[in-house]
């Protein structure tokens, strides 16, 4: 988790971000994928952050490499581990048309 006092950008608080929407929509459409993310939260505390589209855009694989391994850990620990070859089986799948 990151302090929020270590963030290079403000924190506003939510009310004070709704007002700045409209220009940080400008500053996106002007600046593109490297424009200053706008980051809101209560009592100062980062707890939302309105970025770019391109910059989202971008994040996208590394967003889903983030959620696979979430889900790889949590069923690790739940015990719902196997081999490969053995669930892809079970699921009517050859592992080797997936390389």
């Amino acid at each position: 988790m990151v302090n929020s006092s270590a963030l290079p950008i403000p924190v506003l608080p939510t009310s004070e971000a709704r007002a700045q929407l409209p220009d940080a929509l400008r500053r996106f459409r002007k600046e593109g994928a490297l424009s200053r993310p706008l980051v809101f939260g209560g009592h100062r505390r980062a707890e939302g952050v309105v970025i770019p589209f391109d910059l989202y855009v971008d994040l996208i694989p590394a967003i889903e490499d983030l959620e696979i391994a979430y889900l790889v850990r949590q069923r690790s620990e739940a015990g719902e581990t196997g081999e490969l070859a053995d669930i892809a089986s079970d699921l009517g799948l050859d592992p080797d048309d997936y390389r």
